[in-house]
């Protein structure tokens, strides 16, 4: 959700299902089977005016439409 210029994230009451809901779930070598909603966020915050945000893809790789995507800053 969107209120002005801030971006709102609604999360399920329950601690493991919030955990699951950003994260994502991973598999049980720890690696990622789906991602969370912390990979929209970056394209969110671009879509409402902010700042662009990169990722450190190891952590977690940002979701982003192909036509959105910025080469990486150098240096």
């Amino acid at each position: 959700m969107i209120r002005d210029r801030s971006l709102i994230i609604n999360l399920p009451g329950q601690p493991k299902s919030i955990q699951e809901t950003l994260e994502g779930l991973r598999d049980a070598e720890g690696k990622s089977v789906m991602a969370g909603i912390f990979a929209a966020v970056p394209y969110c915050v671009d879509l409402i005016g902010g700042p662009y945000i990169e990722t450190v893809e190891e952590v977690c790789k940002a979701f982003r439409p192909k036509a959105a995507i910025r080469p990486p800053k150098n240096g």
